[in-house]
């Protein structure tokens, strides 16, 4: 399909630099494409839109301080400050990153991150080796450290990497350090937040369980990647980057038993919702997985197992607004965006909501 099929104007304003306080106080639109439907209301309201024996499954992966800066360090050459950002972890001491200034990043440079301070600190710095460079600044790291040292020692120097459209307007702040993670985040290893989970509170997980909504946790540590726009004129010409997930056999074993006895599957995130049609086979049963996914949803795809979708509002042209223009249809979504937009919805990672059921 054509990419500019999914371009939209957003206006500067419709772009949240903070989220709502409380989180459930955030604006939700929910939309059923089977109804014609498209109703205003609040996050709080979500136990209305559900039924006893749905399941809300949640990506539970914590973001960890992936944005690095340093400086490489080539013999014969100046120091050059570099800035990287972790997105997928390959093994003990490997990680693919995002680099810039990428074109002056060669295969086996060393990378100092980090910084020195006086002798009452010591030093506090991690190095590594450039082994791989690929296409779009992405290069693999290895570092000279691994395992728990190595997830220390960038704790240590990195720094929460807020999406860009929030880092161009201003930096990192202490607020950030909980307001860009989930309440129920504990897997360390995403570089961007599972966003539609920031919504929630322990009042909205009360109101859920008194409605009879089961919980259910999956993993997929969100890479950088889910921030590039798509640069290719067609979606077949995209390549999607991978990022690692994990489903257990409990897990699997629960949410084919909720489908069984007519449950619906209700997704927390484009990110759970890619790991669960990952994980489910063409008859729509779940199996465990623990692998890399790059699936990419575009419109025509046939749902396997997801029913309802909970997301927050997408970047233009990206691979998110084309996921739900497949789970809603492409008429839908614009029709819906264009109402979010002119209605003063908040976009983005800090921003408002919606709740999509799936087209049939």
């Amino acid at each position: 399909m054509r990419v500019d099929l999914f371009d939209f104007d957003l206006p500067e304003e419709n772009i949240a630099l903070r989220p709502a306080n409380p989180r459930d106080s955030a604006r939700l639109l929910v939309i059923d494409p089977n109804e014609n439907r498209m109703e205003d209301h609040r996050v709080f309201d979500l136990p209305s839109f559900l039924k006893p024996g749905d399941a809300l499954v949640f990506n539970d992966t914590r973001v960890i301080p992936a944005q690095l800066e340093g400086v490489r360090l080539r013999e014969g050459a100046p120091e050059t400050a570099v800035s990287a950002t972790l997105h997928m972890r390959t093994d003990q001491s490997r990680w693919k990153a995002f680099a810039r200034p990428g074109k002056r990043i060669k295969q086996g440079d060393r990378i100092r991150f980090g910084y020195e301070c006086d002798n009452a600190c010591g030093l506090a710095h991690l190095e590594a080796t450039v082994e791989e460079k690929g296409e779009d600044g992405e290069i693999t790291l290895l570092f000279d450290v691994s395992g728990p040292v190595l997830d220390e020692a960038i704790a240590s120097v990195g720094h929460i990497p807020l999406p860009p459209y929030i880092a161009a307007k201003r930096p990192e702040d202490a607020r950030d350090q909980t307001d860009y993670q989930t309440i129920y985040a504990r897997e360390k290893g995403a570089v961007a937040a599972p966003t539609a989970g920031l919504h929630f509170t322990p009042d909205l997980f009360e109101a859920l369980d008194k409605v009879g909504i089961e919980r259910h946790f999956v993993t997929l540590h969100v890479g950088a990647g889910t921030f590039l726009p798509v640069k290719s004129d067609d979606t077949d010409d995209h390549k999607m980057h991978f990022e690692i997930g994990h489903v257990s056999q409990e897990t699997a074993d629960r949410l084919n038993a909720v489908k069984a006895r007519g449950g619906r599957i209700v997704c927390v995130g484009t990110t759970s919702l890619r790991l669960i049609e990952s994980a489910a086979d063409e008859n729509g049963v779940i199996h465990p997985w623990s692998d890399a996914t790059g699936i990419f949803i575009t419109p025509g795809y046939r749902f396997r197992a997801v029913d309802i979708l909970m997301t927050n509002f997408h970047l233009p042209k990206s691979t998110l607004f084309m996921l739900v223009s497949a789970f809603c249809g492409l008429e839908t979504m614009r029709d819906a965006y264009k109402h979010a937009i002119e209605t003063g919805y908040r976009f983005y990672s800090y921003g408002d909501s919606s709740l999509l059921f799936r087209k049939n």
